[in-house]
């Protein structure tokens, strides 16, 4: 490794600008899909403990594809640069995928359109990431992860509220004969679109990169990542765990007669089993020299930083994920009392969750300007704590608040709880990677992003099903609790200042 002379040269304030404005385009698609595919799956015929298995389909897009990015980018250099090329792709891909799923004639049509979205968001997400901590010196890292939560703010308060927007300002029709989108939905993600592939186009063309060598020569040598892809990583061990666990998941579903949404959870942890015992298959036979294994054993050796983060991030995201896919027909039966798709009252509800979510990220986005100001009183540590407490607070609202109107001063700690969620893990992680390894840890950190996902995606539906009675007003408070333990385990991280 070589010894810098100096950590990266500050850019100005326009140039950090620049570089995360592509960050509101990929929210607009992100925020369309939060707000809108509940919607479009249960017009479409969908159950609403249906909901969270066809949800499942953007976790797992997400856990597969972000390693894989960032293993490729932190090796890619061309003429766009090192991540630029993945922001042009999946800008394309998601702008296409954008167009097509308010047309989706069937349910099945629109979960395969959420998986080909989900996977083209995540391609064009997870370099800008890593982007902050290629170009940044490190006393900038903070804002330029704060500067991303802005975007994401701003960009998400437009799309989440587009669908109320184009009935109450431009007279579009918010409902449809049976089976079929409205068009207010239809038109919003047209308008997304749009939007998204400018802004990324925007930051690729402003934006220039260092190259392998450049980054080298700016190294920190202090730098050190707690781990060693040299000696025996107990693969095995986990395996045996994993596969073990879920095929006694899949064995009670078969005796108990539960859901196919369980199914998929034992399938899973199946699944992640054998990835293991075909890493440590590889690891016996020297057959180490490749993506997969790399990824795989980088995941065993994270920085201690990382693994205590990762705590954190799985029930912050849980709690996030459940409030994604049940605040729809939450607020839709137990604010206005409907439940049926083709009422005036569900699709007025329907609307109004779109302008709480424009409301939260509305929010967030004096809630990036005010963090950093908590961050310099307090350090990231209580800032986080504090923001993911008000988070908690504003979920177990949901429950209590009887007049829809004033669910929006729930969304204020919503806000605070999603900028914070956004930038300030990062700002505690970021200075633990190497340049060289950027990519694809920035990849594998988002497995404790996609996990909780994934495991809500799973047990929700059961949940509401068979312990709630059907009402997803507690799926809400459950994300509650999930957020005050976020709030104890980060007590515990410990990080470079």
């Amino acid at each position: 490794m070589t010894t810098p002379v100096q950590d990266k040269p500050t850019l100005s304030f326009w140039q950090i600008w620049n570089m995360c404005f592509g960050f509101m385009g990929i929210q607009f698609g992100f925020a369309l899909q939060n707000g809108n595919v509940s919607r479009i799956f249960q017009t479409l015929g969908a159950n609403i403990d249906e909901i969270p298995i066809l949800w499942i389909a953007a976790p797992l897009t997400g856990l597969i594809v972000q390693p894989i990015v960032g293993y490729f980018s932190d090796r890619t250099w061309g003429k766009l640069g090192r991540r630029r090329p993945f922001f042009l792709y999946g800008a394309l891909a998601t702008t296409l995928a954008l167009c097509i799923m308010p047309n989706s004639p069937t349910l099945w049509i629109a979960a395969g359109m959420l998986w080909i979205m989900d996977a083209a968001i995540n391609v064009t997400m997870e370099p800008f990431r890593a982007l902050v901590g290629d170009n940044l010196p490190k006393k900038q890292r903070g804002m330029g992860y704060a500067m991303q939560s802005f975007f994401i703010g701003v960009g998400a308060v437009v799309a989440s509220a587009l669908p109320w927007m184009m009935t109450n300002w431009f007279g579009i029709s918010n409902t449809a004969e049976a089976g079929v989108i409205p068009e207010s939905v239809t038109f919003s993600f047209y308008f997304g679109a749009v939007v998204l592939l400018v802004a990324v186009l925007w930051t690729i063309v402003t934006t220039k990169e260092y190259s392998p060598e450049e980054l080298a020569k700016y190294e920190d040598p202090e730098v050190t990542l707690a781990y060693s892809n040299q000696g025996h990583l107990p693969f095995a061990r986990i395996g045996v765990a994993l596969l073990g666990l879920g095929l006694l998941v899949l064995a009670a579903v078969y005796v108990l007669s539960l859901g196919k949404d369980i199914v998929f959870l034992g399938g899973a942890l199946s699944v992640f089993g054998g990835l293991f015992l075909l890493s440590n298959s590889m690891q016996t036979r020297g057959k180490t020299q490749n993506g997969f294994y790399t990824v795989m054993s980088d995941m065993m050796s994270m920085p201690s930083t990382m693994k205590q983060l990762a705590v954190v991030q799985f029930f912050s995201w849980f709690a996030l994920f459940a409030m994604w896919i049940y605040t729809t027909p939450a607020v839709t039966s137990f604010h206005f009392g409907s439940s049926d798709v083709a009422t005036k009252a569900y699709n007025d509800g329907a609307d109004w969750v779109g302008v709480l979510f424009a409301a939260y990220n509305g929010f967030s986005v004096i809630a990036a300007i005010v963090i950093p100001l908590m961050v310099k009183k307090l350090g990231l540590k209580v800032s986080h704590m504090i923001n993911l407490l008000l988070g908690a607070g504003g979920m177990l609202s949901f429950a209590f608040i009887s007049n829809s109107d004033h669910l929006i001063y729930a969304m204020v700690a919503i806000g605070f709880v999603w900028a914070s969620v956004l930038s300030l893990p990062y700002a505690m992680l970021s200075n633990a990677l190497p340049s060289n390894k950027m990519g694809v840890y920035m990849g594998i950190f988002n497995f404790f992003i996609v996990i909780p996902q994934m495991l809500a995606a799973t047990i929700l539906g059961a949940l509401v099903r068979f312990v709630f009675d059907g009402e997803a007003i507690y799926a809400l408070s459950l994300g509650g609790v999930s957020y005050l333990i976020a709030a104890i385990a980060v007590t515990r991280v410990t990080y470079n200042k």
